[in-house]
């Protein structure tokens, strides 16, 4: 959905630093789900991971539609490749969780004929790299789902955002879940959903903890499509990144910048044709683009294939230091 933050220089840092160090941390969390804390404004709120959000939308889904399954490698018995599908196999049986060989154009060819033949399939791909072999499939209701983007250490070969390539593709909706209750709503919309959705995740994120309200928790949430998602208000700079990449949310960037007169955008892919540069176009091309005071800056993926190194891995992808310069070098700052 594009999300949104307008935040004041001052006071951002500390959130962006947080942010950054979420997204692209490889260190291990413990996963705690549905520990109550108190929130007086909000009511409750719940601890969850990512993973565990993923998980509990396709199992919500599962019991509510009866047409509704999961096809993919390893998600069966071995509970997934990233442990996603956790449980589900032992409580839906192999008619419902179904294991596939390492053939992506053959069960996403499954998920497509299932699809055209009444079901609502969900097709996991152990890493969005080789779904490239199944990008021709005929568009219809289904839902391809996986993680997407930077991991650690698997240079090249595994870390492509396809963010870019997805949402150039008319017909098809594209969404990046960022926290635990983006994941599970936009997750269980896609299921939902008449058209084609990729619903592409992070492997990093898998493990990382996020507060989860109350209403989350019911089996009937579900978050729109092309809504953005403010997660922070403020007035001296508006800074975007994306969890909702077509149809997005263009109406709440341009109200933002209006406020703010200057906007970056943060994403892992690479800079060349992305979606930091598709929403700097479309800004450039509207009514927007006479509240900007400065130009629009992009903070993306260097533009080389990911190495394997550690040291070049974390000064290919963006960093804290790197969104903050730019808010700064935006802001006249620096």
């Amino acid at each position: 959905m594009a999300l949104v933050r307008s935040l004041a220089s001052a006071r951002g840092k500390g959130v962006f630093s947080a942010i950054c160090r979420n997204a692209f941390s490889t260190t291990p969390r413990a996963s705690a789900t549905y520990i109550p804390l108190h929130n007086f404004s909000c009511g409750l709120l719940y601890k969850m991971t990512v993973r565990d959000a993923l998980n509990s939308a396709m199992e919500e889904e599962i019991k509510r539609d009866d047409r509704v399954f999961l096809l993919g490698e390893e998600v069966a018995m071995y509970d997934g490749a990233y442990k996603v599908s956790r449980g589900l196999w032992k409580k839906f049986g192999d008619k419902r969780i179904i294991d596939t060989p390492i053939t992506e154009m053959g069960f996403a060819g499954i998920a497509v004929g299932a699809a055209m033949a009444g079901l609502r399939p969900i097709c996991e791909f152990m890493t969005f790299n080789f779904a490239m072999q199944a990008i021709d499939q005929v568009p219809v209701p289904v839902v391809f789902r996986g993680p997407n983007g930077a991991a650690a250490g698997v240079a090249a070969q595994h870390s492509q955002c396809y963010a870019a390539w997805y949402g150039h593709c008319p017909g098809l909706k594209v969404v990046s879940p960022y926290s635990a209750e983006d994941a599970k709503g936009l997750l269980k919309s896609a299921i939902r959903d008449n058209d084609p959705v990729v619903v592409l995740e992070n492997e990093v994120m898998y493990g990382v903890q996020f507060d989860m309200p109350e209403e989350a928790l019911d089996p009937e949430f579900v978050i729109p499509f092309g809504k953005a998602k403010i997660e922070r208000t403020g007035s001296h700079i508006t800074i975007v990144a994306h969890s909702s990449i077509r149809p997005m949310d263009m109406e709440c960037i341009t109200n933002s910048l209006k406020k703010t007169n200057h906007l970056i955008t943060v994403e892992g892919g690479w800079p060349q044709f992305g979606v930091g540069a598709e929403i700097a176009a479309t800004i450039t091309e509207s009514e927007a683009f006479d509240y900007l005071d400065g130009p629009i800056y992009r903070v993306t993926g260097a533009d080389i294939p990911m190495p394997y190194a550690h040291l070049l891995e974390s000064n290919t992808i963006p960093q804290v230091q790197n969104v903050v310069l730019t808010v700064k070098k935006s802001l006249n700052l620096a």
